[in-house]
């Protein structure tokens, strides 16, 4: 990679902000620069080689990155959130309960023996884009805390459900990775909020702040990277390591220093960095050599859709139950880890990424129809 191409890539990334500009689409930003991607990637101009070893290191670190952001805007400390767990894991596990079912009948469909990794990714939300919709449309109440614990849970079980369901022959191997990258995660929790109560933390600040030496940040991203440097080695999607992290510093308490710190890094570089790479990764050519391949995509990212949905009548507001729809994170770690062990179908892993964008579109829409139900309602928007 050269500095031409990471400046190609930033520009287009911006494509992303002035999507999500105009307030009434209350659009995601991701989704501007995944279509950036796909144009100067593999399915447009091929200016970018996402193969590209600097490239896709950039990437990884965004992705460890966006996931460590996800888990911290988890509300760990608010006593509401632990009362809409309840809610919330209901949710999650009729959710599963109904994607078991239509897993294994669109593998039967398609002669497919993936049938537990279809059953993953339709049981999947995303926290990284659904935690920042919620934050950036300043959704509030106890149904969106409860989807907000629904879609915390469901990442967190999908996450760790994945390597097993997408190579079951070292399925073995991939659980004792997720709970040592687990237990270290455990173990960060308890050193920081140690640190935290014994004021260690708030000295530290202190000298970082007056000196200028943004120790908070370079501890964090140290510790970051060695939680996903141990997920990598015991072959663990890097996403787990930093939702766990993220999790951990949300339980203790983020300073606000740093939250503002991570919000520069990540999403003003790295975080665009990995979404255009995602999208120049992807060849839609793949699914036209292969169109049962785009029904397959088309059914994974309805079926989704369509299961979340069903949430509805467990007292869910509609555009809630579709907004928890939303997925990246498993879909694309599935792709990914499918590739590298050639595990998937050719077109197989497009049509994985292909179902979540038509989640990531329903939820823009769901998003939109959320904020107009807030604004409409005097109890959530007593200025309106």
């Amino acid at each position: 990679m050269t500095f031409l191409q990471l400046s190609l890539i930033s520009a287009v990334a911006l494509l992303g902000p002035l999507l999500a500009l105009p307030r009434k689409w209350h659009l995601p930003v991701v989704l501007g620069e995944l279509l950036a991607g796909l144009v100067i990637g593999r399915s447009g101009f091929r200016l970018v080689d996402s193969g590209d070893p600097t490239f896709t290191l950039l990437a990884d670190v965004g992705f460890a990155l966006i996931m460590f952001v996800a888990g911290t805007h988890v509300p760990m400390r608010d006593r509401k959130i632990r009362a809409a767990l309840g809610s919330g894991l209901a949710k999650a596990a009729a959710t599963a309960l109904l994607a078991v079912g239509l897993g294994v009948g669109i593998a039967y469909a398609f002669g497919s023996a993936h049938a537990p990794l279809y059953i993953v990714i339709l049981a999947s939300s995303s926290a990284a884009l659904v935690l920042p919709i919620i934050d950036s449309l300043r959704l509030s109440g106890p149904k969106v805390l409860a989807m907000t614990a629904q879609v915390a849970i469901a990442d967190i079980a999908c996450i760790v459900a994945l390597p097993l369901a997408v190579d079951p022959p070292h399925a073995g191997r991939a659980a004792l990775g997720g709970a040592a990258v687990a237990l270290c995660a455990a173990a960060l929790f308890l050193a920081l909020r140690k640190l935290e109560r014994d004021g260690t933390r708030s000295k530290l600040h202190d000298v970082s702040e007056d000196r200028k030496f943004a120790l908070e940040l370079r501890i964090q991203l140290t510790l970051l990277f060695a939680l996903a440097a141990l997920a990598a080695f015991t072959h663990v999607s890097i996403m787990l390591a930093g939702f766990a992290f993220g999790l951990a510093v949300a339980a203790v308490g983020e300073p606000r220093r740093l939250a503002h710190q991570l919000f520069a890094v990540t999403d003003g570089f790295l975080g665009p960095v990995f979404f255009v790479w995602l999208g120049a990764s992807l060849d839609l050519s793949e699914l036209g050599s292969h169109p049962q391949m785009i029904v397959l995509g088309v059914s994974l990212g309805v079926g989704t859709l369509l299961i979340h949905g069903a949430m509805r009548f467990l007292g869910q507001p509609w555009a809630l139950a579709v907004l928890s729809a939303s997925q990246l994170g498993v879909p694309v770690a599935a792709a990914t880890i499918g590739s590298q062990l050639k595990l998937l179908e050719p077109g197989e892993g497009s049509a994985l990424i292909l179902g979540a964008l038509i989640t990531i579109a329903a939820s823009a829409v769901a998003g939109s129809w959320a904020a107009r139900a807030k604004h409409h309602d005097p109890a959530a928007n007593p200025g309106s």
